[in-house]
């Protein structure tokens, strides 16, 4: 039996051979059949291997319980689902930071960053500005 972290590597590639065919459903499913082949306690490394979220392929586990739950033809299309604020608003990224710029702590070379202001002072300050 192979250790972990050779199980998880033999699952992405498997799983970067053919992704280009699935669609949103049987991505998940698939993911689902891949916890059920191998036991109790590998959701996270699953998950890890494809890059599909926890949730989903506990979605797909009830899907595998209960396939009538979900009819076959619901199916969301390549792209669907939430847009990205910064799609909708450009300048948004850019506002934030001249926003919390003064007040920033840690380590400038970081992608973590925090600031002093509380949260409704930050609205307050974005509500001044415009």
């Amino acid at each position: 039996m192979a250790n972990t972290s050779e199980q998880e590597q033999i699952i992405r590639d498997k799983f970067l051979g053919f992704t280009q065919y699935l669609n949103e459903r049987s991505r998940r499913v698939w993911a689902a059949l891949e916890v059920r082949a191998l036991g109790f306690g590998v959701v996270a490394m699953v998950a890890r291997a494809t890059g599909i979220h926890r949730d989903t392929i506990t979605a797909g586990l009830k899907e595998l319980k209960q396939p009538e739950a979900v009819p076959l033809d619901r199916i969301r299309k390549p792209g669907a689902g939430w847009r990205r604020l910064t799609d909708k608003d450009p300048t948004l990224q850019t506002d934030l930071d001249a926003l919390i710029n003064p007040v920033t702590r840690g380590d400038p070379e970081s992608a973590l960053r925090w600031t002093s202001k509380s949260a409704q002072k930050l609205a307050a300050s974005a509500r001044m500005a415009i």
